[in-house]
């Protein structure tokens, strides 16, 4: 097997399984070191150094796995996929220490923060690097304590300790879920490697233990990744400062989709867990999109943005579509950070583009720019050699791409050469989107899509969101807007209607159940 299949990972020396380690241990020790600390800048010198040190090390263990390939021992495995994310994870946690430290300054729990923030750093990247099952559920378990701190930086702020309530019970309920889902693959299949557990994964042959413990997996995933209905904390964390936002989003909400893409061979073997992903993630795709649309708050829609993003990978997962999953979280993640540390540019930006908004589309509009967009994607496509007799999911895939870059194809307001501009991005678009999807196949090996019929399911949903919310843009103050913009503002309320739970909403918040009254007050579409 070549030195990125993810599958077939030989033993190696204890050198190597101390560099891929390093980063982990460098965060570690700079969480203590840090603890220790008694100047504020003393600890941020620790953690810079401590987050340059992992980022040196991701780097260094991806260029050694290239030069002398993959390899599992001392409970920790490198292959394509773990060290890909080593490193986006590593980098994403060095921008936001440097970024933090001006932005903490001479906060009363700042020296607390700095602890958090490395802590969290140091479990998501040992989740990532785990080949042992132990490892893997304390280091998963570990980092939802260690954000959990972070989230009530402002413990002064009752908004911000409602949401942490109840971002610990989802998190505590998808530890044991992990837990559990990791006990019963040990015990079924005789061993807690990892990369033992993947071997074993025998088509048609997985034990039936196995198979509800993949079940739990994906219930796992479904809490950490703010699923429908579970997505309520992570549109009310938006109290914690700025740095802990970014860190949520980039670095920790798509572990879920990490470890469903390091138990793939197993995954594939249980329909159930399967049909639950693609089902959990259609849902809050479909929903979190159209919720966006009646947002303003810049962080409030970048927070719904996530839940769709995060749908849309666990959707992929359980059609199969491994790596446009890996391609989907990294590429998600990166944009997150960015988007969640120049919030204020985001800000000055979306004002500038609705001070400069157009007039509504046409629905003729809108089709001419959604065939268009179908004609160059399947031209990125096949340019790439993606026959036309592939996996339907895969071509489904794409008619979402291509109805995504609609906005960019329309023929109006658009004319003459800044149309083609337009035109060119769209299509340069579609082709790196195909382009780094091959590029993934090439380097990580993954069990083929599944067979089973999701995709259909998946399709109907895709294209009723698109022409429903062409209907809304081409008639913003229609009846039907009208009507429906209270439910979407308002998520459907399935936060407030799991919330009436008194775990989740503590009697002293005195809104236990009670829909905003914002969400009850229809604002004109047009207007936003």
């Amino acid at each position: 097997m070549p030195w990125w299949s993810p599958f077939d990972i030989a033993p190696w020396p204890a050198w190597q399984a101390l560099l891929v380690s390093l980063p982990v241990l460098a965060l570690a020790l700079g969480a203590l070191v840090a603890s220790a600390c008694r100047v504020p800048a003393r600890a941020w010198h620790v953690a810079r150094l401590g987050s340059g040190t992992a980022l040196g090390a991701a780097l260094l263990s991806l260029l050694a796995l290239a030069v002398l390939g993959g390899g599992a021992g001392y409970g920790v495995r490198a292959d394509a996929g773990g060290a890909l994310v080593a490193l986006l994870v590593s980098f994403i946690g060095w921008v936001i220490v440097r970024y933090a430290q001006p932005y903490l300054a001479g906060e009363r729990r700042e020296q607390e923060a700095v602890r958090g923030l490395l802590a969290t750093l140091a479990c998501a990247l040992a989740v990532v690097v785990a080949d042992h099952l132990l490892v893997l559920a304390l280091a998963w378990a570990g980092c939802g304590m260690a954000l959990q701190r972070l989230l009530t930086f402002y413990d002064e702020r009752p908004a911000a300790l409602r949401a942490a309530r109840k971002h610990f019970v989802y998190a505590r309920v998808a530890d044991a879920c992990m837990a559990l889902a990791l006990a019963l693959l040990a015990l079924s299949l005789g061993t807690w490697q990892i990369g033992e557990l993947l071997a074993r994964a025998t088509p048609g042959a997985l034990p039936a233990a196995a198979q509800a413990a993949m079940v739990l997996v994906a219930l796992a995933a479904v809490l950490r990744c703010a699923q429908l209905p579970f997505h309520g904390w992570l549109i009310q964390v938006m109290e914690a400062p700025t740095p802990v936002s970014a860190l949520l989003h980039a670095g920790v909400v798509n572990l879920g989709g990490f470890v469903l893409i390091r138990l793939a061979p197993l995954l594939a073997e249980s329909p159930a867990a399967l049909v639950l992903l693609a089902a959990a993630g259609t849902l809050t795709s479909v929903v979190a999109a159209l919720v966006m649309s009646t947002r303003i708050s810049i962080k409030v829609t970048l927070a719904w943005s996530t839940c769709a993003q995060m749908g849309f990978m666990l959707l992929q997962c359980g059609l199969g579509l491994w790596q446009m999953a890996l391609l989907h979280l990294v590429a998600h993640s990166l944009y997150k950070a960015h988007a969640f540390l120049s919030a204020g540019g985001v800000v000055r930006d979306s004002l500038l583009r609705r001070l400069g908004a157009p007039a509504s589309a046409g629905a003729g509009s809108m089709a001419l720019g959604a065939l268009l967009g179908l004609a160059m994607t399947a031209a990125a496509a096949l340019t790439l050699g993606l026959q036309a007799h592939a996996s339907p999911a895969l071509w489904m895939m794409g008619t979402i791409v291509a109805l995504a870059l609609t906005p960019l194809l329309q023929p109006q307001p658009l004319s003459g050469w800044r149309w083609m501009a337009s035109a060119a991005a769209a299509f340069g678009l579609a082709l790196a989107y195909f382009t780094l999807h091959h590029l993934l196949g090439a380097w990580v090996s993954v069990p083929a899509p599944t067979a089973l019929p999701l995709w259909a399911g998946a399709a109907a949903a895709f294209v009723l969101l698109f022409a429903l919310q062409g209907a809304l843009v081409v008639a913003p103050r229609s009846a039907l807007a009208r009507r429906l913009y209270p439910w979407f503002y308002g998520g459907l309320f399935l936060d407030e209607s799991l919330g009436r739970l008194r775990s989740l909403h503590p009697a002293h918040s005195g809104r236990s159940g009670r829909r905003p009254a914002l969400a009850l007050q229809p604002a004109a579409l047009g207007g936003r």
